[in-house]
């Protein structure tokens, strides 16, 4: 039989720190980011008008967000008159009229998976062989064996492979297989 053990909490002073919760570990959420393993604790919506969330880094967040236009779809004079309006500060705390959702991601892929299709050099529409084979021609194509000594093929070769990953790594999140 174990030999029960005094607990830190008894006593005074006390030996436990203020505002300890516990021995537990607390729960962190990764952002979700391929490769990052900081804390994502900002969301971010994975499509428009959709409840799930894509949960970021503070650096990951500002990339996701960087290619919003908020005057998108506006003509010139409203964009000036609404532009006018956030800097006096007239419509502060005033909902949006309408979203416009970020990045070059079409509402179903992230703007890294859409990144991948432009480095493998095929539609966002293709399917699985059709990827498979744009990776397979570019990669042997670039490949080091057959361009030795030649930097730039090098480089193009791991652009294609990092492509390749994230598009087979989000069909696996997907429950496909490329």
């Amino acid at each position: 039989m174990v030999k029960p053990t005094r607990n830190d909490d008894w006593g005074f002073p006390r030996w436990r720190p203020y505002g300890a919760k516990g021995r537990s570990a607390a729960k962190v959420r990764l952002c979700d980011r391929e490769g990052c393993n900081d804390i994502g604790d900002r969301p971010a919506p994975k499509a428009p008008n959709s409840p799930e969330r894509w949960m970021f880094c503070l650096t990951h967040a500002a990339e996701y967000n960087k290619g919003w236009d908020y005057f998108a779809g506006l003509s010139p004079e409203d964009a000036a008159r609404r532009a006018a309006e956030e800097e006096s500060g007239a419509s502060a705390f005033r909902k949006s009229a309408h979203y416009q959702w970020a990045g070059s991601g079409d509402g179903s892929r992230s703007s890294d998976e859409m990144r991948a299709y432009e480095v493998l050099e095929i539609d966002p529409d293709a399917d699985a062989p059709a990827i498979k084979a744009a990776y397979r021609g570019l990669a042997k194509q670039y490949h080091p064996d057959v361009n030795r000594d030649d930097a730039e093929a090098a480089k193009r070769f791991q652009q294609v492979q990092a492509a390749y990953d994230v598009l087979r790594k989000a069909a696996e999140r997907r429950g496909e297989t490329i």
